[in-house]
């Protein structure tokens, strides 16, 4: 079976990089072809290293993109796949009508968005990245809803998988650090409120623990970002938050972790090295994996949004209690290791979708059906749009 796989712009970002080994993943253990459909970027890099065919798209100004759906469009009357695979939702406009409507070929999609977006059509098969959010699409009324957790190569991610030394030389992390990593976009909406709660936890336990706080990414706002890095380096007169800029491959960060900070796809990885993890979502939500909140982030996901308290007591309390315990930290990187291997191994993941692959490349609902759902969501589309003009 031939699978065309279409997402956005090839950023260097978690989600991406669950669609590229992914897509290898269905390659090599189920023996599909894979085309990889996107605009350039970055990630191309992964894309060729992982030995995908990549068809570039051009990039959309606007969303839907005609420009977009006609390259699709064409790359599909030549390549004749048997499946589009969209990953993520907006991709799902572009192909929904000019591709699966016009053209009646099958379509999955993939969104792994926190919450559930209503705008996309209701009876296409879909995945979502919770339990949570199956069990929200299918109170919704959809009815093709299936579970695919964000996959994590659980052995490139792995304990000793590389060599840590050449990194901590360069940026000089000495073994007796307490060393925070966090691997991520420095976006200013999600991800910027928790780097800024975690900096701001690290200039006051700076003081009296001996902490690093790598940063490896970049984005938008990494000029705020080290602006107040750079005050916290000259209150606490040592270079305690470090910068790495954007890593194509940011596995030695997490070799050198000792507590690994984030959320979603990036937060399993540095668990996958056997890391215990300080998960910091939005609205003052912090909380570490263990076995007693376990069940908790594998329903709602590796994310949490809490009560919008601005007192950041429950995020210091989390890194001190780890910073300060390191039998603590050895268990619970353990579990956090066992955890991953458990729900969200490459290829228990891909198994999984395999099995949709080819049920939904098999099982297409008929034109009217299909044309009716397209004119919910246009209407949904161009309701919501007004509303933003009102804005």
């Amino acid at each position: 079976m031939k699978i065309l796989v279409f997402t956005q712009q090839l950023v260097v970002g978690g989600s991406l990089v669950n669609a590229i080994e992914l897509a290898a993943a269905l390659r090599d253990f189920h023996g599909f072809e894979i085309l990889f459909f996107a605009t350039p970027g970055p990630l191309l890099k992964l894309v060729e290293e992982k030995g995908l065919r990549f068809l570039a798209a051009p990039e959309p100004r606007l969303v839907p993109s005609f420009a977009r759906a006609q390259a699709l469009r064409e790359a599909v009357r030549r390549e004749a796949p048997d499946l589009i695979h969209v990953w993520d939702c907006w991709q799902c406009l572009d192909a929904y009508y000019a591709v699966h409507l016009l053209m009646r070929v099958p379509m999955v999609v993939t969104d792994m968005m926190m919450s559930l977006t209503r705008l996309l059509p209701k009876g296409l098969p879909m995945t979502f990245g919770t339990p949570e959010l199956v069990d929200q699409a299918l109170a919704s009324g959809r009815r093709q809803v299936e579970l695919l957790l964000p996959p994590v190569d659980i052995h490139t991610n792995a304990p000793f998988a590389v060599d840590e030394r050449p990194f901590r030389e360069r940026y000089g992390i000495e073994q007796s650090d307490i060393t925070l990593v966090t691997v991520s976009r420095l976006a200013d909406q999600m991800k910027g409120e928790s780097l800024f709660r975690t900096l701001d936890v690290v200039r006051t336990l700076g003081r009296h623990l001996p902490l690093r706080f790598v940063i490896a990414g970049d984005g938008s706002a990494r000029e705020k970002l080290q602006v107040l890095a750079d005050n916290i380096n000259r209150e606490l007169r040592r270079p305690v938050v470090v910068f790495t800029g954007e890593l194509l491959d940011p596995r030695p960060a997490y070799a050198v972790a000792d507590i690994v900070m984030g959320m979603g796809g990036s937060a399993l990885r540095g668990m996958a090295f056997g890391k215990p993890v300080v998960i910091v979502g939005e609205g003052g939500f912090s909380s570490v994996l263990t076995p007693e909140t376990a069940p908790f982030h594998y329903y709602r996901g590796i994310y949490g949004v809490g009560n919008c308290n601005s007192d950041n007591s429950r995020l210091a309390a989390d890194i001190r209690g780890l910073a300060e315990h390191p039998e603590e930290r050895r268990a619970l990187g353990k579990f956090s290791r066992e955890f991953v291997v458990s729900h969200f191994s490459l290829e228990a993941v891909s198994a999984r979708f395999a099995d949709l692959c080819r049920r939904a490349a098999v099982e297409m609902r008929p034109l009217h059906l299909a044309a009716a759902d397209g004119f919910r969501t246009a209407a949904l589309y161009l309701k919501e749009r007004r509303f933003l003009w009102r804005w």
